[in-house]
């Protein structure tokens, strides 16, 4: 369902590890945009500066180091496609703002740059913080989290579906003896 409506954002949640990229990517290429690019930026491995400027892309000379150039967004590198922003919970509120924008307005400015740029590209977005908390404790946007999640998936650990621990560990074990070449079929009961 979530899939067939390629405009929609999308707020995915759960754990670490529980899989949130994997369910992106699902979204993705069940999607009408699965012939476009299916991006990923994980919102908590930058520096706020760095950040915007891999989202949104930047003029030449906006800032010192940067290419000469200049260099295209992650925005435009998705185009028709998925954004996938992990760890939105740690996006810092100016930023916030900007994102804000973004979703609202359908385009965005590079940074030093005074053009809009306009963008067809379906964001989903994760975390594994209570978004809701944040909110009342105002480090997170409420705009931007109702933005965020029209429609929302929650990934249980797997703790809570212990049913998949058998399909997952036959997965493993069939592409770990696929790729080491070994013939191995099955587990003991221990």
């Amino acid at each position: 369902r979530v899939a067939r409506t390629p405009r929609t954002t999308v707020l995915v949640g759960g754990e670490s590890g529980v899989g949130k990229e994997l369910v992106a990517r699902a979204i993705h290429e069940r999607s009408a945009r699965k012939s476009g690019p299916f991006v990923a930026l994980n919102c908590a491995a930058l520096s706020d500066a760095l950040l915007e400027a891999e989202l949104f892309g930047y003029e030449p000379g906006a800032f010192t180091g940067g290419s000469p150039k200049g260099r295209e967004g992650l925005l435009r590198t998705a185009e028709g496609g998925t954004l996938f922003l992990d760890e939105i919970g740690e996006l810092a509120l100016p930023l916030q703002a900007k994102l804000l924008r973004v979703l609202q307005e359908k385009s965005y400015r590079r940074v030093g740059g005074n053009r809009e740029h306009t963008m067809d590209v379906r964001i989903v977005a994760s975390t594994n913080r209570d978004l809701c908390a944040l909110v009342a404790a105002g480090r997170f946007r409420e705009d931007l989290f109702y933005r965020l999640n029209v429609m929302s998936i929650v990934v249980p650990p797997l703790r809570a579906r212990r049913e998949d621990i058998a399909l997952l560990a036959a997965h493993f074990l069939e592409l770990h003896a696929r790729e080491f070449g070994k013939h191995i079929t099955g587990f003991s009961e221990s």
